[in-house]
């Protein structure tokens, strides 16, 4: 509003749509009609107050529209719609907007709670963390000491061994060296007889020089081959073999379940193949676990039913009936394909401690497995020997997807779209094992 040189604005009247300096703004602080108009913030704006097709002030909001208008505009165009004052308007909105921002602020205080307890878990964790790292150094130092111990036992039982019987061939092989040096002089003697011309000397010499002392029997004097300490060999290495067994079938047990932290803003689940296909895991079959009347192959990922008896060596682990678990533990996402042909397999999850003998062994027969059987026309699944008809279209590449920490198993039919057959919601109270049961059947592991 000056007309001389132009000072900052100071404010901004929303009545006469003009911007006032400090000085000049004083007027509507004294004039009585004056204050009240409406005063804000300095705006580059303010014609945008003004309706463009009636040159006048925007004072009423039209709901049905949801636009500013001026009074002339609700008079014409707006005529019979829900209009209001814009400071009707702005207070029934700014009561909405109130209650936004309180529901913004609680959302903000529970964010920052979880950020805490995040932040904490992620102390816990940390502390957790070294500690298992310090112990877990401790007993692993504890256990190269064992050995060592362990190898320094026997490399002094086999000294001490090899010094006894050392020093035994060396008594023995100085007393035959003692029967050599006396035979080579009773020889000497014969010889020198020997060439004794006069007889009556001869036969007068000859019965003292003849006698000969009882020889030693060299056939007593058992000479082994060379494989003196072949069974401490063999027995070590026994020993290292089934402490890689050990050592290879236990490590899964030496899961990282503990440390899931529950993440509010998780993952969502997966939709297509290409997302599931984020989580999948490579899968062998154990061969310990695996039924005598099933063939591995293929790096123990595929297994086939046969007729014949299979040589596999006797193991604890071994089922009874035809199945067999994977040698890996899945805990978190995972994800795995079989693909199958033939009478019907069924695809299953089991824990570790699930019976190896008797029919309530099988998958789903007892309540720590869960198993889809696919067949030609259909699915079943069973969980504690109580089974569920699935319906579904035919798939001979089934896939499946776990979420420990979620409690979610899902089977679905693998294709360009994949079509969920059956989904379970549960809480996994142990590290779960991929199983397959087989009859007249291949699976695979994809």
């Amino acid at each position: 509003v000056c007309t001389g040189r132009k000072l900052k604005a100071f404010k901004s009247c929303l009545q006469c749509l003009i911007s006032y300096c400090e000085n000049h703004l004083q007027s509507h602080f004294e004039s009585t009609k004056l204050k009240k108009h409406k005063l804000v913030e300095p705006s580059e704006k303010l014609q945008e107050n003004i309706c463009s097709r009636h040159d006048e002030v925007m004072k009423i909001f039209c709901r049905t529209d949801k636009k500013y208008i001026c009074y002339l505009c609700a008079m014409e165009d707006h005529k019979g719609h829900d209009t209001v004052p814009a400071a009707a308007e702005r207070t029934e909105r700014q009561r909405e907007l109130e209650v936004s921002r309180l529901n913004i602020q609680q959302r903000i205080q529970h964010r920052e709670k979880d950020v805490k307890l995040l932040q904490q878990e992620v102390e816990a964790v940390s502390l957790s963390a070294d500690k298992a790292v310090e112990d877990s150094e401790n007993i692993f130092t504890q256990l190269i000491r064992l050995l060592q111990k362990r190898s320094s036992d026997v490399e002094q039982k086999i000294r001490s061994q090899q010094e006894t019987e050392v020093s035994r061939v060396k008594e023995l092989q100085e007393k035959l060296q003692q029967d050599i040096t006396e035979l080579k002089r009773k020889d000497a003697e014969l010889k020198q007889l020997s060439h004794t011309e006069d007889h009556n000397q001869f036969l007068h010499n000859y019965p003292s020089v003849s006698q000969l002392s009882e020889p030693t029997d060299s056939s007593s004097i058992n000479i082994r081959p060379l494989r003196y300490f072949e069974d401490v060999t063999a027995a070590v290495s026994e020993l290292r073999d089934k402490l890689q067994d050990i050592l290879r079938e236990e490590w899964t047990n030496i899961s990282l379940t503990g440390t899931e932290v529950d993440v509010l803003l998780s993952e969502p689940e997966p939709k297509t193949r290409a997302e599931f296909l984020k989580y999948s895991r490579e899968i062998t079959l154990d061969p310990n676990t695996v039924n005598t009347k099933l063939l591995l192959s293929e790096g123990n990922r595929k297994v086939e039913w046969t007729k014949q008896q299979q040589s596999y060596s006797s193991h604890t682990d071994r089922f009874t009936v035809i199945q067999v678990l994977s040698r890996e533990s899945l805990t978190g996402r995972c994800y795995w394909e079989v693909e199958w042909r033939g009478g019907g397999v069924d695809v299953a999850v089991a824990y570790k401690n699930i019976r190896r003998t008797r029919s309530e062994s099988g998958f789903g027969h007892n309540d720590k497995s869960w198993s889809l059987r696919c067949f030609n026309n259909g699915y079943k699944f069973r969980f504690n020997n109580i089974e569920t008809l699935v319906s579904g279209p035919y798939s001979s590449r089934v896939g499946v997807y776990l979420d420990h920490s979620a409690g979610i198993l899902s089977f679905y039919r693998v294709s360009d779209t994949m079509t969920l057959l059956h989904r379970v919601q549960t809480t996994f109270t142990q590290p779960l094992y991929a199983g397959l049961y087989v009859y007249e059947s291949t699976a695979e592991l994809c």
